[in-house]
């Protein structure tokens, strides 16, 4: 099936009970035995539940991987993948990540004796001089957030394979429609599917998927342990976004590349991060690796807090607020926000200055957007 078909289809089967088209909303804890040792599949929703697993099948097919796993959050996702480590292991990690990722990995599992490497993966030779004998995981974004950094995945997955390294890619801003890195040689990717795959910001969750069946097991094994798994409810709403999630990308990426190529003339925004400009030192990478267009994220910077403060208040279409992804656009203050756990001095070496805000830009029409971010940037009446 192609991508469209199988975002609908793949996972998903009409209800053999009932005949339902939409796959059932299974809200039970537990499930009946016929007898001891015989069940139909389902014993606890803890270990296993017939909502999360079509969800899990869908992201799977999606991504083109073999088995899938659903956690309560991208982050419990995180976790689940870094409880893969044991202490005396060390991560190579994106140094342009996630504040939440640098956070758990280093205020929680830096306790337990596990050491991550920030690095510029963007290069083979910072990798080459950042991996030890302890070094076990290779953890990436790509495009990263906020400053839409674009890495090489061809040449991260070899190096991960030649050190047996465990290659980790979060696909959260990409989504599988613009890229799928398991086809570029990585081991594990992972969402935060709050984000695109729902797309409706009206829940929250995170999915794991891979081809490599120890991972799978091992990460089934934690699902079941430590339980933080996602609800049947989210995962049904989740499922319910990923059928619409190839049309909705569409939007998003003509939206964004249209306002990004707007912001590039307007002379208040001191710097625009989009890799669909041909500008962005990336742009040539992106087309070779991201299918379809460039997401549905923009970061610029205002050059000043009080100039990002200014512009945020007079916004009326746009809302403040914490998280991407969703069909209205949101925007978030990068160094208070989404990164405020990073030192000052760390956040700016990455070009997270306080005049920096990202967009995650929605699917209204983009002239009501342009003419939402020209009052709010006070520019003058055409």
């Amino acid at each position: 099936m192609k991508f469209s078909t199988a975002a609908i289809h793949a996972g998903q089967e009409p209800d053999p009970a009932t005949g339902a088209v939409m796959t059932p909303l299974y809200l039970t804890s537990t499930f009946a035995q016929p007898e001891l040792g015989v069940d139909k599949g389902y014993t606890y929703s803890r270990v296993a539940n017939p909502t999360r697993t079509a969800l899990e099948k869908n992201i799977a097919a999606l991504e083109g991987a073999t088995d899938g796993m659903a956690f309560a959050s991208g982050m419990a996702a995180i976790d689940a993948l870094f409880r893969l480590l044991s202490p005396g292991d060390r991560v190579m990690a994106s140094k342009h990540i996630y504040g939440g990722t640098y956070r758990i990995g280093t205020t929680m599992y830096g306790k337990l004796g596990i050491h991550f490497d920030f690095v510029d993966v963007r290069s083979e030779v910072s990798l080459a001089a950042a991996v030890t004998p302890q070094t076990k995981m290779i953890f990436i974004e790509s495009p990263t957030n906020p400053t839409m950094e674009i890495a090489d995945l061809s040449m991260i997955a070899r190096f991960a394979k030649t050190h047996g390294l465990l290659s980790v890619a979060d696909n959260t801003f990409a989504t599988p429609y613009l890229q799928r890195p398991i086809e570029f040689g990585f081991d594990v990717v992972m969402h935060s599917v709050t984000k695109y795959l729902n797309g409706h910001s009206d829940m929250v969750g995170g999915v794991i998927v891979t081809s490599n069946a120890e991972v799978a097991q091992k990460l089934r094994y934690i699902q079941k342990a430590a339980g933080g798994i996602m609800g049947p409810f989210d995962a049904w709403l989740c499922l319910r976004g990923t059928k619409t999630l190839s049309v909705r990308m569409q939007r998003h990426c003509e939206n964004a590349l249209h306002i990004a190529q707007w912001m590039e003339r307007i002379p208040a925004i001191t710097k625009v991060y989009y890799p669909g400009l041909a500008s962005h030192p990336g742009h040539e990478l992106a087309k070779k690796q991201m299918d379809h267009g460039f997401g549905g994220i923009i970061s610029f910077d205002l050059d000043s807090l009080d100039a990002a403060k200014s512009f945020l208040k007079r916004l009326k279409i746009c809302v403040l607020a914490e998280s991407l992804g969703g069909i209205e656009s949101l925007m978030s203050h990068s160094a208070t926000m989404t990164h405020a756990s990073l030192p000052r001095e760390e956040r700016e070496a990455l070009g997270i200055t306080d005049g920096l805000i990202r967009m995650s830009v929605g699917i209204e029409d983009a002239d009501d957007l342009i003419a939402d971010l020209s009052a709010a940037l006070q520019l003058p009446a055409k």
